[in-house]
């Protein structure tokens, strides 16, 4: 059988498919000439990030079809329930980039209290002659120690989140509408542990409590934070978006930073991808990274070999 790994695999994913019996194509095609693509080479099995869209023109027409395989968490880009609906499995890994992701967010958080975006923007171009101005500028940041991160989404990544904050010595408060309380483990040195068991409670009680925010939800139909939600927070917050476009209200975002009323915002992901809104990208209150939360080696090692499991595990038993 054949394996189109569209957006890429790892090579340890390669491997493992291979050993399998499994012939694996690594190659980009392009949307338009996708469909044909498949059928013309007898595809099987179709691995996409989040670039490849896998819409119901694909499933409807491609006969060979038996598996998609989103590389990641969120799976809006593939018509999931139709193409089950037709006898097509469709997978993703889940647990496999959660650490990054929540490594990411830290990324951001510690480099926004301190204004290390902005300042890695101009101390090139004024370093040498602007030295004093700049340090004044970039005065007065703050530490994350005893601030209070609020979680919207407590899931796999947002859990990884709330180990890191805890480490840090941050106080997390979470919320989620299908988790009421989550146990956190916190692992030491010498196999020691600590458990800490974590409530969570409504959107509209963390936004009024938290002193900076970050969201790890599915995509939405509508924003979960908008002008309405930023009028309640405190003043100063800090936000950090590294779920999905859209959950944020930018337009509100921005209004938000100009009013003061939001410090700094993190943005890994945007309503308009590849092409996010120039007035988010030249904002020097926002950290940008172009949707890389999933982007470390480790992170596509484990991505890979959990793809490779899985589509041997679906087509094994097929045959069987």
């Amino acid at each position: 059988m054949k394996v189109l790994a569209n957006d890429g695999i790892s090579q340890s994913g390669i491997d493992t498919l291979k050993n399998a019996g499994f012939e694996v194509i690594v190659k980009k095609v392009a949307q338009e000439q996708l469909k044909d693509y498949l059928n013309e080479n007898a595809i099987s099995v179709l691995l996409v990030r989040s670039a490849t869209k896998v819409r119901k023109d694909i499933i409807d027409n491609c006969i060979h079809l038996k598996v998609i395989g989103r590389g990641g968490v969120g799976m809006d880009n593939i018509d999931v329930e139709y193409a089950r609906s037709k006898g097509i499995a469709v997978i993703n890994t889940p647990a496999a980039s959660s650490s990054s992701v929540a490594e990411l967010v830290f990324a951001h958080l510690f480099g926004g209290v301190r204004k290390l975006h902005d300042s890695n923007r101009n101390m090139p171009l004024e370093g040498d002659s602007k030295f004093k101005e700049l340090k004044e500028a970039y005065a007065g940041g703050v530490e994350l120690r005893g601030k209070t991160l609020g979680i919207i989404g407590f899931g796999r990544i947002g859990r990884e989140v709330a180990k890191i904050a805890l480490g840090v010595g941050m106080r997390v408060i979470a919320s989620d509408q299908n988790v009421g309380e989550a146990e956190i483990t916190l692992e030491f040195y010498n196999d020691q542990s600590i458990k800490i068991p974590i409530k969570t409670e409504p959107v509209d009680m963390l936004i009024k409590d938290s002193d900076f925010i970050t969201l790890h939800v599915p995509a939405q139909g509508k924003p979960i934070i908008g002008a309405n939600e930023f009028e309640k927070m405190k003043d100063g917050v800090g936000i950090i978006n590294a779920a999905r476009g859209g959950v944020i209200d930018e337009e509100a975002l921005l209004a938000a930073i100009e009013s003061g009323k939001v410090s700094f915002a993190a943005l890994d992901t945007y309503e308009n991808e590849p092409n996010p809104a120039i007035k988010l990208l030249m904002n020097e209150s926002i950290s940008l990274s172009p949707h890389i939360g999933a982007a470390t080696n480790e992170a596509q090692e484990r991505i890979g070999v959990e793809l490779a499991e899985q589509i041997i595990s679906i087509l094994k038993k097929e045959k069987a």
